[in-house]
């Protein structure tokens, strides 16, 4: 496009809360595109070519605007999980301007007494409700409508965080603010029906259980089948999970390394392949109980086709399996990282031909844990850990 889009925040007060600046742009803008919400905001003053937006949106958006200068009005700060940031990649920040308006974040933060910085935002707008489970600190999180807050209470209550203390914000900034109060067991027993769309949720989570990395084995559902805390944590220092990255973790078992990497930095996210129903059953609810994006396949090889391309490869299980070592470092990009974890001989003549082949690096690992013997202690050795890893020409 040759033209030029003019992004406008807009709350709740509608006209009446805006800049003067934001006022002019929409009085003197020739089209302007919103959501049915945001358009009904405008008053008499605004062109009366108010257009909404597609559906889907984003595929049309590339092509929308033509040629021309062209509107757009957005919830609060379009920069804030807002259209802004997706109109400034689509068409570069020299084609976009926004003229943000108080967010709904920092409004929120300001009804609730805690700063902006301390407190993490979790966008349920388009995100899977689980993707909001912490197990501990606070958050305000944005509702995608006002099924949000029971949904969201429910999954706190089946996690162990039922104490959890929720604050649902209601038309922040507006005439019909509201505030209602309660703990995510009783919202999820007996929550309010007549939410409002226009909502977010300022949450406490309860009990505070946060632990950064190498949790304990006890925090996750698992058969035995389970990367141990020890080998987890080498392991992960081993695959080096970046901001942003996806892992596949094959032969996951309970998913502790996919859940793992999905919690070590921001945007991580893991595909869990696994051949065994109920431990991917047990995948899913340890994967609803730390709020992480990962998603669950079938046993590989065979569900490794159309899964999105990895950035990391962990094989925990399975990698006797004749083709699924290739089949592994076929599908890894140039640069990509492959972590294998070899516990038998069998799986170890495996290892040691890929290495061969391959280079990289070898190690192994035995740890012991002290236990008591009659009235003394002794060391009880757990199974060593042969571990191959490679970074792919």
């Amino acid at each position: 496009m040759t033209g030029r889009i003019t992004v406008v925040g807009i709350g709740a007060d509608g006209m009446a809360g805006l800049s003067q600046a934001s006022r002019d742009e929409l009085v003197n803008a020739t089209v302007v595109y919103g959501s049915p919400r945001q358009l009904e905001l405008l008053d008499d003053s605004v062109t009366p070519d108010r257009r909404e937006w597609p559906s889907p949106m984003l595929p049309a958006l590339p092509t929308l605007f033509g040629d021309g200068d062209a509107h757009v009005v957005a919830s609060g700060d379009p920069m804030m999980h807002g259209i802004g940031a997706t109109l400034i990649r689509l068409f570069g920040a020299e084609q976009v301007r926004v003229l943000p308006h108080v967010s709904s974040v920092t409004l929120a933060c300001a009804r609730m007494g805690w700063t902006v910085p301390d407190t993490e935002v979790i966008s349920l707008v388009t995100a899977a409700p689980h993707t909001a489970v912490r197990r501990g600190g606070r958050a305000i999180v944005l509702s995608r409508d006002a099924q949000t807050p029971a949904t969201l209470a429910r999954l706190l209550s089946e996690t162990g965080r039922g104490d959890s203390e929720l604050t649902v914000l209601e038309q922040l900034g507006g005439s019909g603010e509201r505030r209602r109060e309660g703990t995510a067991a009783q919202w999820a027993a007996a929550g309010p029906v007549d939410v409002d769309d226009l909502n977010v949720i300022a949450v406490t989570y309860l009990p505070d259980e946060r632990r950064s990395q190498a949790l304990p084995d006890d925090a996750f559902a698992h058969d035995g089948q389970l990367t141990k805390q020890s080998v987890r944590a080498v392991t992960l220092a081993a695959l080096g999970p970046r901001p942003g990255e996806l892992l596949w973790d094959v032969g996951s078992g309970s998913g502790s390394i996919a859940i793992e990497w999905s919690r070590s930095a921001p945007g991580c996210a893991a595909v869990a392949f696994e051949r065994d129903e109920q431990r991917r059953e047990r995948i899913d609810a340890n994967v609803n109980a730390f709020g992480v994006r990962v998603q669950i396949r079938g046993g590989a090889p065979e569900a490794l086709d159309d899964a999105p391309a990895p950035d990391a490869i962990f094989i925990g299980g399975g990698v006797t399996q004749p083709g699924l070592l290739q089949a592994c470092f076929d599908r890894l990009p140039s640069g990509g990282r492959l972590v294998v974890n070899a516990v038998t001989l069998e799986s170890e003549a495996v290892v040691a031909q890929w290495y061969s082949k391959e280079g990289g690096e070898l190690r192994r690992y035995q740890h012991y844990q002290g236990g008591a013997i009659g009235g003394f202690t002794g060391w009880r050795p757990a199974l060593p850990v042969t571990q191959w890893s490679v970074v792919k020409p």
